[in-house]
């Protein structure tokens, strides 16, 4: 049985935070680790799940307000008062049948309610898609309230949210 374990995250996970992203860097965005330490001061939330003392899942979340530079963020911070924005979720391929996204976003959620936060917001790619990220967020009642094309057309989002 192996042993799955949710904490905060720390300096110490950064670099495997970084390599985590960098294997689905094309459903995500690019982050190196000085990139993950401005991220990491602007989240509200910000875990990793580990299995059998590996960091192999991690979750960085944003409340409104906390002055995050990013196209999305933005656009959420002009339609709605108050959320946390999912910056990004990544599993760990290796990790992938062991549930670990879902204990996140449970945690996430269980998070939301207890600092009275009623909204999370998110995205994922349409263009190119990205349809086990729609099949996940479905499950949490995630619905579309908007899109938006980034990187000069390449890349078209879909802007959701769903009650805590």
């Amino acid at each position: 049985m192996r042993e799955i374990a949710l904490r905060d995250a720390d300096a110490a996970d950064f670099a495997a935070v970084v390599a985590l992203n960098a294997a689905e860097v094309r459903h995500t965005s690019p982050m190196d680790e000085a990139r993950l330490r401005q991220l990491h001061g602007l989240a509200n939330y910000h875990k990793v799940a580990t299995v059998d003392g590996a960091v192999a899942a991690f979750l960085l979340a944003m409340e409104d307000g906390c002055g995050h530079a990013n196209e999305n963020f933005e656009w959420f911070a002009a339609c709605h008062d108050a959320f946390l924005y999912v910056d990004r979720i990544v599993v760990g391929g290796d990790y992938r049948r062991l549930r670990l996204g879902m204990l996140l976003y449970q945690d996430l959620f269980d998070y939301a309610r207890s600092n009275g936060i009623a909204t999370i917001a998110c995205e994922y790619n349409v263009v190119p898609p990205n349809e086990p990220s729609r099949l996940f967020h479905d499950k949490f009642g995630f619905h579309q309230v908007g899109s938006q094309w980034l990187g000069n057309g390449s890349k078209q989002v879909s802007l959701q949210v769903a009650k805590a």
